[in-house]
């Protein structure tokens, strides 16, 4: 029986003669399918950081070599030196404030009802070009409040608490009864006394941009005063059509109510009123004696035109808010990602054994959402370290300078009038060499993952 058992059993199969050639032939067939993939990265990415380097040691030119002398040359520039500084700055705050942002927002879009809807929302400005949001910014902080939508919301809210000017571009015709002060306020020339009246004429209001409930004056001129008041009107010294007289209340002549007025004795205030909607005034149970008329210069004040958020103080802030408006979706939606494969458990367990939100939020969430928020982190400056469109698009062509980081400086310096290839491929080695640190940190992140 064991006999006829070996004697059926299978002999064991020949070498194949062609397995040795197997796999060769498969490094041929991967290294003809990697081959493009190669060349279009030596074309695009190693050949163009190979001439750079080389480049930055020649002179604008290109003729002469020059040595380091391009790279000594970007640090004594006060330009590059600026750049230097608006890219810590970039990078110190825009991706600490993106990451945060995204933090709270994943927490929180998981304990809302239309959460997909929302995150949607958030993440619609990442499929807006930069050129598109720098458009868009660009004209939403315009300091004219009749363009920019900041601005205008600015206005408003100042408005509403602090009040405006009546009339701004009111003044007195020169050699009348008011004399201009050097805070910009009015005063009669001459003295006055209780029982008399004054007439307070201005110019340079159109009828239009007068109050809808201004009345004529010439009614409220033609009053007397009484023993012990001192009576006038504001009014504006212009007849529509022509004809009248400077210096007088003529008919049609209109009144300018809401106007504050002051009567002094010795350079002090003693009593403040407002004009009614004739333009009238009055002040009663004064003291005999030589008074003074004022409008305060409140009253000519310009209108509050809101915040230069373009001006040199402000512009580099206001690049990186428009940043965050575009980038907020991404760090949320990568950090909900991770948010989604924590263990429910310990979550639950916290909160069992009666840990706060806030707590578990601390203690347990941020812990372990850490791997995540580091790549998020990383790669957002990553990301900070390179930005040109926002910065080239949004800041005004008087404060470029103000807002320059470096990928904008190394492009005005070699093709946006410097023409100094030889700088600017300094500036690019420099950059190349502040981003790579970054990206050697997050692949070694993602390969630690993997395993």
């Amino acid at each position: 029986m064991t006999a006829t058992l070996v004697k059926d059993a299978p002999a064991p199969a020949a070498p194949d003669p062609g397995r040795p050639r197997a796999r060769p032939r498969r490094r041929t067939a991967a290294v003809l399918f990697v081959l493009p993939a190669l060349l279009l990265l030596g074309a695009l990415v190693v050949y163009p950081v190979l001439f750079s380097v080389g480049r930055s040691f020649f002179d604008a030119s290109g003729t002469r070599f020059v040595g380091t002398d391009n790279y000594t040359e970007m640090f004594r520039d006060p330009t590059t030196l600026k750049a230097v500084r608006n890219t810590v700055i970039w990078v110190v705050v825009a991706p600490a404030l993106l990451t945060g942002l995204g933090l709270v927002l994943a927490v929180l879009v998981e304990k809302i009802r239309w959460a997909t809807a929302f995150k949607l929302l958030l993440f619609m400005p990442m499929a807006v070009s930069f050129l598109a949001a720098g458009i868009v910014f660009r004209l939403a902080y315009d300091e004219d409040p009749d363009k920019g939508v900041l601005n205008a919301a600015t206005v408003t809210v100042h408005d509403a608490f602090a009040g405006t000017s009546p009339y701004p571009t009111a003044r007195a015709r020169d050699g009348q009864v008011l004399v201009k002060r050097k805070d910009g306020s009015y005063r009669t020339g001459a003295t006055a006394s209780p029982g008399g009246t004054v007439d307070l004429p201005l110019v340079g209001v159109l009828p239009g941009d007068l109050p809808s409930g201004a009345r004529p004056a010439a009614t409220a001129a033609a009053h007397r005063a009484a023993p012990g008041e001192l009576r006038g009107v504001a009014y504006l010294d212009f007849t529509p059509g022509g004809g009248g007289a400077p210096g007088k209340v003529d008919p049609g002549e209109s009144g300018l109510p809401g106007m504050k007025v002051q009567v002094l004795k010795d350079g002090a205030s003693v009593a403040t009123t407002t004009t009614g909607s004739d333009g009238s005034f009055v002040f009663t149970k004064l003291a005999p004696g030589s008074y003074t008329l004022a409008l305060p210069a409140s009253n000519f004040a310009q209108p509050y035109d809101g915040v230069s958020w373009l001006g040199p103080t402000l512009v580099t802030p206001a690049i990186i808010g428009a940043y965050l408006w575009i980038w907020t979706g991404f760090a949320m939606v990568l950090i909900g990602a991770g948010l989604s494969t924590l263990p429910r458990d310990a979550l639950e367990a916290a909160r069992m054994d009666g840990a706060n939100e806030w707590q578990i939020f601390r203690r347990i969430t941020v812990p372990l959402l850490a791997p995540v928020l580091t790549v998020v982190f990383v790669t957002l400056v990553i990301n900070v370290m390179k930005v040109f469109d926002l910065v080239y698009i949004i800041a005004p062509g008087p404060v470029q300078e103000d807002a320059t980081v470096l990928a904008t400086q190394m492009w005005l310096v070699s093709f946006g009038g410097g023409n100094d290839q030889g700088l600017g491929s300094a500036l690019g080695v420099l950059l190349l060499l502040l981003v790579v640190p970054a990206m050697v940190f997050n692949v070694r992140r993602f390969r630690r993952s993997q395993r």
